[in-house]
């Protein structure tokens, strides 16, 4: 019997993952980004690789950053799917809000992800989003301030929190970066 996780640290899972999470067809992918389905489908199954402004086109539809559809140094075969090492983890974002994350699951195949989120001093989102997903989330140093639902709360390490498809925002206007553990479900990123 195949696992069905056998082939999930690939850019085409995480592709197929993504575009599944947003109820997306492969017809409507590729009407979106201008590509056969043929072409789409041969990414998704890592017959064909996509360029760097095709990566770009992907991302923007499906609202995930770039930095996302960069895979993670390799792992040995043995730990592939399975095991994500401190230094072969798959960065998010650009760091610019002074918001730095990591992907810490192996892949984006799960029904969920886990995400390292590291908060520095200063750093706020400017506006609060809300997200068609559940997240749970735990400090694990510093504090952070966070609103869920119009209600403020401030996090302080050991503490942790849940966000149901609710709009929130968050800042660390603390001295020392916060950091935090959050699981997302489905996967956004």
């Amino acid at each position: 019997m195949v696992s069905r996780f056998a082939d999930s640290s690939t850019l085409g899972a995480d592709l197929r993952a993504l575009r599944r999470t947003r109820g997306m067809t492969l017809q409507a992918l590729a009407d979106a980004l201008g590509r056969s389905v043929g072409w789409l489908s041969q990414v998704e199954r890592d017959l064909s690789e996509p360029s760097i402004t095709d990566l770009r086109h992907l991302a923007r539809v499906l609202d995930v950053p770039v930095s996302t559809l960069f895979g993670a140094a390799p792992a040995p075969a043995d730990e592939a799917g399975y095991v994500v090492r401190s230094h072969a983890r798959r960065p998010i974002g650009s760091g610019e809000s002074g918001l730095v994350e990591a992907l810490l699951s192996p892949d984006l195949t799960d029904d969920f992800e886990v995400v390292h989120s590291t908060f520095q001093p200063g750093a706020h989102l400017a506006e609060a989003v809300t997200r068609p997903t559940q997240e749970v989330g735990y400090i694990v140093s510093g504090k952070l301030d966070l609103v869920i639902a119009k209600r403020s709360y401030t996090l302080e390490t050991g503490d942790s929190f849940r966000i149901r498809a609710e709009p929130f925002a968050w800042s660390n206007p603390y001295a020392e970066p916060a950091v935090a553990i959050w699981v997302i479900a489905p996967p956004v990123y």
